[in-house]
């Protein structure tokens, strides 16, 4: 087996763990960059058989060229996401791989804390008694029990998101546009799931028919007092009208692991710095809404699988083998591609 050399973009020391345990016997060197892919960095790839990146690199045209040119013929994603990539610049250039599962639980069960932790103000709770403010004043949550939970998109991490909601007691209703066919899931139109839902949850990818689907008109047909969970992209809100339903007290709250304009603020410690954006800077400061850095996906066991699957799909590569978590244009372009030819993309 040859021994290829991987450039691995925007690496965490979370990432070394399980790549450096499975690296050798899947027949790879990688070179670890803590730079993110771009249009500056994207050199760094020189020398190198392929390339890893993650949700926050730019995949443009312009970086796709530049890798190309460098030889390169594959980029894996170690995640499921993928709007960041230009698919129709690359189609026919580089194939682009990506994890569509790693661990519907992780997200699942970080999507109910967030909910959990709005709902009964834990975060609140917990700064309070730190300063032995024993105060409860102001804490009052309500029964998840009985409640109706509106879940917009039933994939693998949606339909566990369902276990655990109705674990809880809760009706659950989904809206999807390709529902699951012969199962128990009730669906509804987008419209009565935002009108009915006491809890909304993003579990749908970003497309174009999905950017900011909860958008200001939606956010004014949302149940008094609702909450919002998104662990999915930040692009399906739109975070001006956010702000302004809970400002208007129209929504009770948002539980968010992800924001539109992450990409230059997410993973990094701006502790010290004035932060320059004034929506997420707006959205820290109210308290009814609780922000996590995207680390939904952060548990051990998404980590080991990211890592096993992203070097098996380069492997698979390599070997001429074919390439069942690959995506494309023309993926994109027919939608809901099933992968059944079992061939590559080009």
């Amino acid at each position: 087996m040859n021994t290829q050399k991987i450039a691995f973009f925007d690496a965490k020391p979370y990432d070394h763990i399980w790549m450096d345990e499975l690296k050798e016997a899947f027949g790879f060197n990688i070179k670890y960059f803590e730079s993110r892919l771009n249009h500056d960095t994207v050199k760094l790839a020189q020398g190198h058989d392929a390339v890893v990146a993650f949700v926050n690199d730019i995949i443009d045209a312009t970086v796709i060229e530049q890798l190309y040119n460098e030889g390169i013929r594959v980029l894996a994603l170690r995640c499921a996401g993928f709007n960041h990539v230009d698919f129709k610049a690359a189609y026919g250039k580089i194939h682009i791989l990506h994890v569509p599962a790693y661990s519907p639980y992780a997200v699942a069960e970080h999507a109910a804390a967030l909910l959990l932790s709005l709902n009964r103000k834990i975060h609140r709770a917990y700064n309070r008694t730190r300063d032995f403010n024993f105060s409860i004043n102001g804490l009052m949550g309500f029964d998840l029990r009985g409640k109706t939970v509106g879940i917009i998109g039933t994939g693998k991490i949606g339909r566990v998101f369902i276990d655990i909601c109705r674990g809880f007691g809760m009706h659950v209703i989904a809206h999807d546009p390709y529902p699951i066919k012969d199962s128990d899931i009730r669906y509804v139109s987008l419209d009565e799931l935002i009108k009915k839902s006491d809890v909304i949850s993003l579990h749908c990818p970003l497309t174009p028919d999905t950017h900011h689907i909860i958008s200001a008109a939606a956010l004014k047909k949302v149940k008094k007092g609702a909450i919002i969970i998104n662990t999915s992209r930040g692009a399906l809100i739109d975070s001006l009208a956010l702000i302004e339903a809970i400002k208007n007290g129209q929504l009770g709250g948002a539980g968010l692991d992800v924001y539109e304009e992450e990409s230059d603020v997410f993973y990094e410690d701006l502790s010290a710095s004035v932060i320059q954006d004034d929506v997420l800077a707006r959205l820290v400061t109210l308290p009814n809404v609780l922000i996590t850095s995207h680390q939904a996906f952060l548990t051990q066991e998404a980590l080991e699988n990211i890592a096993q699957t992203t070097l098996q799909n380069l492997r698979q590569f390599f070997d001429g083998a074919p390439l069942p978590n690959e995506i494309c244009y023309q993926c994109q372009k027919f939608g809901n591609c099933d992968r059944t030819h079992q061939e590559r993309c080009f």
